[in-house]
């Protein structure tokens, strides 16, 4: 089958892989590793280093993550993708991005976007501006249903390495909170069932933003104490730890989650989930099986009880047979070849034989038009295999 040449288009904030936060970076550089090991040509647009297999074309010299919220790093970063795009030969943009869809009007290739957010309310009424110049792609069935008229073109789940994180069968005697410091992931409430339930919390979490402290000081400060530990933000050999470790993730959405990563991370640790049947939740957890959802704050202290019952090497198996970078890569796969296809019967047949010739090879990317790129103000422009730019 033809290889594809896809252009996939990070935000600015955080490298590929990221080094600690930074989810949708994480999924990124998981889905990019996997398309060029199925034999795709991929080049990615961001910031800072690469550490993917795909070609790299840098906005930045250093990723902007200490002006994220700021408009301008994103929109330079929109402006300079564009410009790089214009020189690429691709069959196809993935666009990871806020603002990028906003230059796929007029666009020859077709662009796709994952939606990594909320499609409720004001970023609803963005992506129906957008129109039918962008293919949407869903992190879950529940995030399309919250606006089923927009240009959806599939649902692809985001999916992790089972290498990157430890199993284990033995668990110890306290449950665990990992998330942003933020009410809509509820760890106040995390606090309350697991006193309720008598079992010991290990909160992990973001809290560097002024709402993350103002809701720490708030909610949680008050209510550390006996059987209740900080740990504040965890990555790397501490967070697998804590995940294989811990007895259950408490984890009581109070808001419609699109996805929810650390829940396949517990469950890929053999660690059950205890949650609210909110936003995706209940793709991603099987109710007796894998974890617990429960409608009631007040019935969350019996569900963490019963997590005895949930066998940590069923939570592994559902990761093993849904969340993986293959099966993320197999899912956008079929996404491309279906919308590069309606793309190309739908342009002029002179113009489809030369974009579908070279059968069975992979094209090199087109030189950039001039070298005014690199002289985009803080920013650098590098195309060069993978391995010149690993971390």
């Amino acid at each position: 089958m033809e290889s594809l040449r896809i252009a996939q288009v990070a935000p600015p904030f955080y490298e590929l892989p990221p080094r600690g936060y930074g989810g949708i970076e994480l999924v990124v550089a998981k889905l990019i590793d996997a398309l060029v090991d199925r034999g795709h040509e991929v080049t990615l647009i961001g910031a800072g280093r690469n550490g993917t297999k795909a070609r790299f074309r840098r906005t930045y010299t250093e990723p902007q993550f200490a002006r994220l919220g700021e408009p301008l790093p994103e929109a330079v970063h929109a402006a300079a993708t564009a410009e790089i795009l214009a020189g690429l030969d691709v069959d196809i943009v993935h666009d990871h991005t806020l603002l990028g869809p906003l230059q796929a009007r007029g666009r020859k290739i077709p662009t796709v976007a994952t939606v990594h957010g909320p499609v409720q309310d004001e970023p609803g009424r963005y992506y129906r501006h957008i129109g039918d110049t962008t293919h949407l792609i869903a992190i879950s069935d529940a995030q399309r249903g919250f606006a089923p008229d927009l240009n959806w073109a599939g649902t692809v789940y985001n999916a992790l390495d089972p290498a990157d994180f430890t199993y284990r069968e033995e668990k110890e005697d306290w449950v665990l909170f990992l998330g942003r410091c933020t009410p809509d992931k509820g760890m106040h409430l995390a606090i309350d069932a697991a006193r309720a339930a008598g079992r010991p919390i290990k909160l992990a979490a973001k809290c560097t933003e002024p709402a993350e402290k103002a809701y720490f000081e708030a909610e949680i400060e008050p209510r550390l104490g006996p059987g209740v530990e900080w740990l504040g933000e965890i990555g790397g050999d501490d967070k697998r730890e804590a995940l294989a470790s811990a007895r259950a993730l408490v984890f009581p959405l109070q808001w419609e989650e699109p996805f929810g990563m650390v829940m396949i991370e517990a469950l890929v640790s053999g660690t059950p989930v205890v949650t609210m049947p909110r936003g995706a939740a209940p793709e991603i957890v099987t109710d007796g099986v894998t974890g617990y959802l429960r409608r009631e704050l007040d019935e969350l202290p019996a569900a963490i009880d019963a997590v005895d019952a949930i066998d940590p090497a069923r939570c592994r198996q559902e990761v093993l047979d849904r969340f993986t970078p293959e099966a993320m890569a197999e899912g956008y796969e079929r996404l491309y070849r279906s919308i590069v296809e309606r793309a190309r019967t739908s342009i002029a047949p002179g113009v489809a034989q030369r974009r579908t010739a070279r059968p069975g090879t992979a094209a090199m990317p087109k030189p950039m038009r001039g070298e005014r790129l690199a002289a985009l103000k803080g920013s650098t422009m590098v195309d060069q295999p993978a391995d010149s730019t690993r971390l």
